[in-house]
């Protein structure tokens, strides 16, 4: 604990000092400032068509183009996790056989010292989906180095925001806490208690409710409680692969679209929030209830397509401690109520200021200290899943922001329908942040142009891990109970139907007022939690 302490100490010392940068007087890289200027220059030049723009650009700064290669192939390198995990296993089962061979012919005793072997936990390395981007970071930062210089490197690494993923950090280590879980799990319960809270009865609530409190507590927090309440619920009583792969799924795509009956919650919603001028009440009667009717119209199908194996879960469940016939036999000390307000004093501190590291950083380190404090009603305190969804989405962010130069011709060259349906493709192999991002940078977007984009953004959160920022959040906590690894391309057919619906309700539910909802009002402010 003395140690996480420090860490977060040291963060929090360095945080203020200037957003992550360690030189106060460092030039903007010119491959970012002439990315600014790229759209001004082909409008003189009476460029036209994304790939007479697309040619320009690349012509202009070549780097970008290698820096674009550079995340395609991390990409890739995602498709290979669970081949690179499996190598690593085998390896390792080859080499314990050989110590055990050659410390049996010496009649020694095997220590675990004697087990460790480089190659295998190196391939384990590379085979974790976590830390893919972050290593493809190396490379990028070689291929800066190779066109500028070393100072280059430090000026755009410096000026990347890292505020997301240390958001993500922190409410994946608060959700994740004994006391949040409880409650949230006590809330659930009155909606599985309709169904007797059978293994139906409280998958129906997590896939249902779990991604609506998104809209308030943000999607990575509603990610955190849902992926370990299915854990516990539902995972513990081993799904068949095809019914595990269709949670996930559906899982992802509820809590990309669950955010949006707010204008705070949603990455993608709060990238645009304040430009466009939308507040949280447009965000519920523009998108919300088209997000409502997804949710449960997919769930449902889900349901009644898995129903018998839902009912074969509940006879396979046999021992339960009287809270729900999907949860196994654990021991439950009375929460005290004030360590349950004080956990959601945390939480709630930590959603008012997601947008200000030193204020949500600051208040971790008092939660460390009253978590200290209260030991005894605690889970063992562990940052290992949270640190590495954050290298994820850090690895993220410092490669996304290198593909702006082809995202955003494609954006501006795209009518309504085709528009939308370009965003949700292109959220699958980008952040769906940083797809509405470059469409708010996109001057004379029409209502109904920032509708579909935004619209397909959230539509397409659910398709692969690097869609949506909570997306490597679920995976890193339900990983486990997939082999080896979840497969990419699984993981997309068991999001494809729900992402349909999502689809269809968003482009044909009836809707009015658009025009209205996306003025370009500057003074609007995004409403505070």
């Amino acid at each position: 604990m003395k140690s996480l302490v420090l860490l977060f100490t040291v963060i929090f010392l360095l945080v203020p000092a200037r957003a992550f940068a360690a030189d106060a007087h460092a030039k903007e890289p010119a491959f970012v400032t002439e990315m600014a200027t790229f759209a001004d220059r082909e409008k003189a030049m009476g460029l036209d068509g994304i790939g007479a723009k697309l040619g320009f650009r690349a012509k202009q700064q070549p780097f970008l183009l290698v820096a674009t290669i550079i995340f395609v192939l991390a990409i890739i390198h995602t498709f290979f996790a669970i081949p690179i995990t499996k190598l690593s296993h085998k390896v390792q089962h080859d080499h314990d056989a050989k110590v055990r061979r050659l410390k049996a012919a010496r009649h020694e005793t095997a220590e675990a010292d004697d087990f460790v072997n480089f190659k295998a936990t190196l391939l384990h390395f590379l085979g974790e989906v976590e830390a893919i981007f972050g290593i493809w970071v190396i490379a990028l930062m070689g291929a800066i180095v190779a066109f500028y210089d070393l100072t280059t490197v430090k000026a755009y690494i410096m000026g990347v925001n890292f505020t997301e993923p240390l958001f993500v950090v922190i409410i994946m280590a608060l959700a994740s806490t004994r006391p949040i879980l409880q409650f949230a799990e006590s809330c659930l319960s009155y909606f599985a208690r309709i169904g007797k809270q059978t293994p139906a009865a409280w998958w129906l609530s997590i896939m249902i409710v779990a991604p609506l409190l998104g809209s308030f507590i943000t999607e990575p927090g509603a990610m955190t409680i849902a992926a370990m309440l299915l854990a516990k619920k539902f995972y513990q009583l081993k799904p068949s692969p095809r019914f595990a792969y269709a949670t996930l799924g559906l899982l992802f795509v509820n809590i990309s679209i669950g955010g949006v009956m707010t204008n705070f919650a949603a990455p993608p919603v709060l990238m645009v929030a304040k430009k466009w001028g939308i507040t949280s009440s447009e965000m519920f009667l523009h998108y919300g209830d088209k997000a409502i009717v997804s949710i449960l119209v997919s769930s449902a199908i889900y349901y009644f397509f898995f129903r018998k194996e839902l009912a074969a879960m509940e006879k396979r469940a046999g021992d339960h401690d009287g809270d729900g016939v999907g949860d196994m036999i654990q021991e439950k000390r009375r929460m005290p109520l004030f360590i349950t307000l004080t956990h959601l004093a945390f939480m709630a501190w930590t959603v008012a200021f997601s947008h200000y590291p030193p204020l949500f950083i600051g208040g971790f380190l008092f939660f460390l200290a009253f978590s200290q404090a209260t030991a005894n009603h605690q889970n063992e305190a562990s940052l290992r899943g949270p640190i590495l969804v954050g290298f994820f989405l850090a690895g993220l962010v410092i490669h996304g922001g290198l593909q702006g130069w082809w995202l955003a011709p494609i954006i501006s060259s795209l009518s309504e329908i085709p528009l939308f349906v370009g965003a949700t493709i292109l959220t699958s192999f980008n952040d769906n942040a940083a797809i509405t991002f470059l469409a708010s940078q996109v001057e004379g977007l029409s209502p109904q142009l920032k509708y579909a984009v935004l619209a397909g953004a959230v539509t397409g959160g659910g398709l692969t891990v690097i869609a949506n920022a909570p997306n490597p959040a679920g995976q890193a906590l339900l990983g486990k109970f997939f082999g080896e690894g979840v497969s990419p391309v699984k993981l997309a057919l068991a999001a494809l139907l729900p992402t349909i619906i999502v689809a269809l309700c968003m482009l044909f539910f009836p809707d009015r007022g658009i025009d209205e909802m996306f003025a370009p009002v500057e003074k609007v402010q995004i409403t505070a939690p």
